[in-house]
């Protein structure tokens, strides 16, 4: 096989745990995120929003629940979205969210480059809404 330059062609792949950075150019990243046990359902104690940008899903593989916040400064109802392979998930500007994968789950993820921590905050759940996560977790996964 043929190498090419990167002056022609980025390849890159991520198979370890968590979120990595993949592609930043100009005012956009792409990021894989994998699974991980910190999202496992009973350790998910907060959710975050982005203050400056859409976020986008795509699960790839495995799956993903999307966990989305009503509310402004706190989070005041939890909902669960089983994710489906290859369709979009635009989770929009400024609504709290959090996720959850199966094992063997990959998923695509495009944000604005400068998505950073002073822009990104978390808040924490009520000890109700970490367990409305877990029993909405068993009820889309059994």
């Amino acid at each position: 096989m043929t190498v090419l330059p990167e002056s022609l062609i980025e390849i890159r792949e991520h198979h370890e745990p968590d979120y990595k950075p993949m592609v930043d150019y100009q005012s956009w990243r792409v990021a894989l995120m994998n699974y991980t046990a910190d999202l496992l359902p009973e350790k998910i104690n907060r959710v975050q929003k982005h203050t400056e940008t859409d976020e986008v899903f795509v699960l790839m593989k495995g799956r993903c629940i999307l966990f989305i916040g009503e509310g402004e400064e706190t989070v005041t109802k939890i909902h669960a979205v089983d994710m489906e392979l290859y369709k979009l998930y635009n989770v929009k500007k400024g609504v709290w969210h959090s996720h959850t994968f199966s094992e063997d789950a990959h998923v695509l993820i495009v944000e604005n480059r400068d998505t950073v921590v002073e822009n990104s905050p978390f808040v924490p759940l009520s000890e109700s809404q970490c367990g409305d996560v877990v029993r909405l977790t068993k009820e889309l996964w059994g």
